[in-house]
């Protein structure tokens, strides 16, 4: 479903990756690694459609990004290392905007998905870094999005927010959808369960 091809990729006068291609398929879950530095975040963006190569092309649905861009931003659900969340809102409030005056029921079943139970009223400045993550994290409990891309979802999350997280994601690609992320924390499920994706300079490794 989604096809990177020869991606090229240049910052500061240093190459980050290199004829980088793959694919990703229905009901499949990647972890993009590498140092810091490497690129992930960068190439995750580049996956997202927020920034372009400087060669080569991302395609969903053997269609380049831009000539699919609505109908692949409708099966998108990217959350950025920064939470994107609106900090003078309540939990409710950011999920309820996220989601175009979402059913306030589902909503607050998400919050509590998140282990957001009882500060679904508190405004978000009000919260945690690790609250402020889950509230963009709830999210996951709500889209209809195919195509997860995910940068560092499980910073300044406990153990067992982790593993809440990591079961949500292994129901969303048995079900046939994607899960794409960055993550310096061990991911705790079987090893054929989820490929690898390692950035080491111009060279990558599958």
């Amino acid at each position: 479903m989604l096809e990177v091809k020869d991606l090229l990729c240049e910052r500061d006068e240093r190459t980050l990756f290199s004829g980088l291609s793959f694919q990703v398929n229905a009901g499949e879950w990647v972890q993009i690694t590498g140092s810091n530095g490497a690129g992930k975040t960068t190439l995750l963006r580049l996956l997202s459609g927020l920034a372009r190569p400087d060669a080569g092309e991302v395609r969903w649905q053997s269609q380049p990004l831009h000539r699919a861009r609505d109908g692949y931003h409708q099966n998108l659900l990217w959350i950025g290392h920064q939470p994107g969340i609106k900090t003078r809102l309540t939990p409710l409030e950011n999920l309820r905007f996220f989601h175009r005056d979402g059913d306030v029921a589902r909503c607050l079943e998400a919050l509590e998905h998140a282990g957001l139970a009882g500060y679904e009223d508190i405004p978000v400045c009000q919260l945690s870094a690790g609250q402020q993550r889950r509230v963009a994290l709830a999210r996951l409990w709500l889209t209809h999005a195919t195509l997860w891309i995910l940068d560092e979802p499980f910073t300044a999350i406990d153990v067992v927010g982790v593993e809440h997280l990591t079961r949500r994601m292994a129901q969303h690609t048995g079900q046939g959808g994607i899960v794409i992320l960055t993550t310096h924390q061990p991911i705790n499920v079987a090893a054929d369960k989820i490929r690898r994706i390692a950035l080491t300079g111009e060279r990558v490794e599958q």
